[in-house]
């Protein structure tokens, strides 16, 4: 078994930030984390990503933003789905489940 880390599929990264904002607003660092460890430690989210995909996310209205202190006492800022994100999340999930089930079906028609 190796060792390396699962590679996020173009377009899944907006989806998997949304899904981790819809358990509650997260700053940066944190929905990184929470990405990680709700992985299984296969999926490591590089900060070159992750910014630019919140900034893009809340140009989009899809998530909004606030200053506030961490754990830590350190300033950040605090991200929060929003109901349009929510409905994104919504349409995302499903577009994934069909993407899966129809890789699934390839896969298993191989084998047979």
């Amino acid at each position: 078994m190796t060792d390396a880390k699962a590679e996020i599929l173009k377009g899944t990264l907006d989806m998997l930030i949304l899904g981790s904002l819809a358990r509650g607003p997260k700053h940066g660092y944190g929905i990184a984390q929470w990405l990680e460890e709700a992985s299984r430690r296969l999926l490591q989210i590089e900060q070159g990503s992750l910014y630019p995909a919140l900034y893009r996310m809340e140009e989009r209205g899809w998530i909004s933003a606030r200053w506030g202190l961490t754990e830590l006492n350190r300033r950040a800022k605090f991200y929060s789905l929003t109901a349009r994100g929510r409905e994104q999340l919504e349409a995302e999930a499903k577009g994934w489940e069909r993407l899966v089930e129809a890789v699934t079906l390839v896969l298993r028609h191989r084998q047979a």
